[in-house]
């Protein structure tokens, strides 16, 4: 097998300009410029660095959500499912004593009577 030789290739400046120009405006991606034009990812970086108008001093930090501001949120929604959990055995404490009264005024126990089997 005889091995291919790459032919050394220069682009333009204005070439350049105009790539990064895409890049920066987010109409192309650095992987897109790569397959296009046949160009390593090295390389579009260093176009990008270099010509970019963008300052390349400031770098954009995207975070998820903090953790603190996570923790607050799991607290605000343990509070609300301990309440919902108060009323509901309110609820139950109640019905019980419900049926209670109701048992001994008819005089036979109706939670054995009724019971599903």
């Amino acid at each position: 097998m005889k091995r291919q030789l790459k032919s050394h290739r220069t682009f333009s400046t204005a070439f350049k300009l105009e790539k990064v120009g895409l890049l920066d405006k987010g109409k192309i991606t650095a992987k897109d410029i790569c397959q296009l034009y046949e160009v390593s990812g090295t390389a579009v970086y260093k176009w990008k660095r270099k010509y970019s108008k963008l300052d390349t001093s400031e770098r954009i930090v995207v975070e998820k959500i903090s953790e603190e501001k996570k923790n607050i949120e799991l607290l605000y929604r343990i509070k609300e499912l301990e309440q919902i959990i108060g009323k509901k055995q309110i609820e139950l404490d109640y019905y019980k004593t419900a049926i209670d009264e109701i048992s001994e005024e008819a005089g036979e126990d109706l939670l054995k009577k009724f019971k599903p089997r």
